[in-house]
C-alpha cells in the first residue's frame, strides 16, 4: 500500500510514518491541508490518514476534495474530539473509518490495513509462485525450504512481482507502489535492489527481465 499521512503535530506525524514504514509500507506525509491536497492530486494513494484540524486547508475540506474527485483512496480520519456528533460529522464527509486521539499504533495499523483491503483485493496470507513463497503475516519470504533474509524494499518489490501473477511490473510501478515520493524518479534504486534480490534468490533465476518493459516471475 501507498499512505498520505495529513497531520499537522510534526512528531505524531513523523512517529506514525516510521512505523508504518517498519511494516513494509510506502508513505509521504502532509503537515497541512494544502499540502495533502497536492499530494493526492499528484499521486494514487490507497490510505489518507487525515487529521481533521490541519491548517491552511482544514481537514474536511480535504475529505470533501477527495469525496468529489471520486478518488478510490480510502479515508481515515483522526481528531482530538471523541464525541458522538464529532465521528457523525467525519463519517458524513466521506470518511471511511474515524480513530480519536490518543490512540495505539496497533489499531491504527489494523484499520489501515482493513481500508486497503477495500481498495484492491486481499493478498491471501501466503503469495507464492513456483518454489517462491512470501507469508505476509509473519514477513518471511522462502525459496523451496530456504529461508531468505529480505530488507523491507526487497520484501516490498517480491510481493509486487508475486501479486502480478507471471504478468509485467514496470519500475515506475515499482517506485510508486514501494517507495514514497522522495525518491529520485530517475534513480537506478529499482535496479539495484533488483540485483540484491536476486543475489538473494538464487539460482536458477527466477526474476525475468522484459527490456522496455519491466520485470516479471514467470
Amino acid at each position: 500500500m501507498r499512505i498520505l499521512i495529513a497531520e499537522d503535530e510534526r512528531m505524531l506525524a513523523d512517529s506514525i510514518a516510521e512505523g508504518l514504514r517498519a511494516e513494509a509500507l510506502a508513505v509521504d506525509v502532509a503537515y497541512d491541508g494544502a499540502e495533502a491536497v497536492d499530494r493526492l492530486t499528484v499521486h494514487d494513494y490507497d490510505v489518507l490518514i487525515l487529521d481533521r484540524d490541519l491548517p491552511k486547508v482544514h481537514g474536511d475540506d480535504v475529505c470533501r476534495t477527495v469525496t468529489e474527485r471520486g478518488a478510490l483512496v480510502r479515508v481515515l480520519m483522526l481528531t482530538a474530539a471523541s464525541d458522538v456528533r464529532s465521528r457523525v460529522a467525519g463519517l458524513s464527509l466521506g470518511a471511511d473509518d474515524y480513530l480519536p486521539k490518543p490512540f495505539a499504533f496497533e489499531e491504527l495499523l489494523a484499520r489501515v490495513h482493513a481500508l486497503g483491503r477495500r481498495v484492491r483485493p486481499a493478498d491471501p496470507p501466503i503469495l507464492q509462485r513456483g518454489d517462491v513463497r512470501l507469508d505476509w503475516a509473519h514477513r518471511q519470504a522462502f525459496r523451496g525450504n530456504r529461508y531468505i533474509p529480505l530488507a523491507r524494499k526487497e520484501f516490498g518489490v517480491l510481493a509486487e512481482l508475486l501479486r502480478a501473477r507471471g504478468s509485467v511490473v514496470s519500475a515506475e510501478d515499482l517506485l510508486e507502489k514501494v517507495w514514497d515520493e522522495h525518491i529520485d524518479p530517475f534513480t537506478n534504486t529499482v535496479r539495484t535492489t533488483m540485483m540484491k534480490l536476486r543475489r538473494k534468490l538464487g539460482d536458477p533465476p527466477v526474476i525475468e527481465t522484459v527490456p522496455g518493459a519491466g520485470y516479471r516471475i514467470p
